[in-house]
């Protein structure tokens, strides 16, 4: 993220300052985004700060909300293993075209997808696993007891 930024402020500086600009500079940036945003999808599965609608999951019982989360990663895995195949099927159609900035296969930037797509799945399981074993208590209401009564 550190490079992406400093490579985007040089690209800025030498764009608007000296009026030099550079396509393969400008592609690489675009690539090296695209990779730190894909690559962030398994690390937030893991960490637990993806986008989470959770009003109906703070209202259920922690014995509930133990198979409540398991199934709602069972979709993102669906999704995931949907967009990772997607992905290979657009790398196989697309990666043949020469990139006009870098002058390199298309299927080396397209590729993150699938390859992303797969360390996220890898993650979803992860997490799966992780809930599965989690002890209940896992799963109480954070900064509260648990009682016999929830579990």
């Amino acid at each position: 993220m550190a490079l992406l930024a400093a490579l985007v402020i040089f690209t800025v500086i030498a764009r608007y300052c000296f009026s030099l600009s550079w396509k393969q500079l400008a592609e690489f940036n675009t690539t090296l985004f695209a990779f730190t945003t894909f690559w962030g999808m398994g690390i937030n599965v893991i960490k637990d700060e993806h986008v989470m609608i959770d009003i109906l999951y703070d209202g259920v019982k922690p014995a509930r909300k133990r198979w409540l989360a398991i199934v709602n990663y069972l979709i993102v895995l669906a999704v995931v293993l949907v967009f990772t195949y997607q992905g290979f099927k657009y790398v196989g159609v697309a990666g043949k075209q020469i990139s006009q900035g870098m002058e390199i296969p298309m299927m080396y930037m397209y590729g993150i997808m699938p390859v992303c797509g797969i360390i996220c799945a890898i993650c979803v399981v992860i997490k799966i696993i992780t809930l599965y074993k989690a002890d209940i208590s896992y799963f109480a209401p954070k900064n509260q007891a648990l009682s016999r009564d929830d579990a």
